[in-house]
């Protein structure tokens, strides 16, 4: 069997070094590209042939949640394993309704990342130790099938108002904490509504929390 070729997106140089280190260790992988946020990512993949991403979430630009998205549409044969520090299950939910087969904690052991390349190269879900016991195959399945649920691209701007919104913020305290005037934020929350179909604030609010969406920070 020819070498899995993996590509690692992570926006810290020493953590791309650090997996690559590891991977090197295994005859059946090699890296074949690196990149620091989900655009670059997007950009190398579409120059290099690979059969794996190791993407971290957090990255700017475009994160990981929202490059996922764009993968399944462009490479929907890509196998891709999350390596993050969130260990929150929503953030596992989200990135297995996003598109993910394998989700990987940064602070588990190197053994524990060459045996999730295996795992998701048998076509299994990987699960991080940390959170196996927290997750069921039922619900891996459920969130699984939520990839009907599209993947809505906003800006910094919707992403700070979206947080604000589910936090229970007034526009006027909006617009006092983003230094912006209140019709922009109703600008702002209105194309949030658009954007995701949604007739009020209550809406969104319930749809963002019943599909997990996750806008990280």
């Amino acid at each position: 069997m020819a070498p899995i070729r993996i590509v690692i997106a992570d926006d810290h140089s020493l953590i791309r070094q650090g997996i690559k280190s590891i991977i090197c260790q295994d005859r059946d992988m090699e890296v074949v590209g690196e990149a620091a946020d989900g655009l670059e990512l997007l950009e190398l993949l579409q120059r290099r042939e690979a059969d794996m991403v190791i993407m971290d979430i957090s990255m700017p630009g475009m994160n990981g949640i929202e490059a996922m998205g764009r993968i399944r549409e462009l490479h929907p044969h890509l196998l891709l394993l999350i390596l993050t520090m969130h260990s929150n299950r929503q953030y596992f939910y989200h990135s297995i309704a996003a598109g993910a087969h394998g989700y990987l904690m940064k602070d588990d052991s190197d053994t524990e990342l060459l045996s999730a390349i295996r795992r998701v190269r048998e076509g299994k879900t990987y699960v991080s130790p940390q959170l196996s016991s927290e997750v069921t195959d039922e619900m891996i399945a459920a969130f699984r099938d939520q990839r009907r649920v599209p993947i809505v691209q906003l800006t910094e701007r919707e992403k700070q108002v979206l947080q604000m919104v589910i936090k229970g913020y007034t526009s006027k305290q909006m617009a006092e904490v983003l230094c912006l005037s209140p019709r922009t934020i109703d600008h702002h929350r209105a194309s949030l509504l658009k954007k995701f179909e949604m007739k009020s604030t209550v809406d969104l609010i319930k749809y963002v929390l019943r599909n997990s969406i996750v806008v990280p920070e």
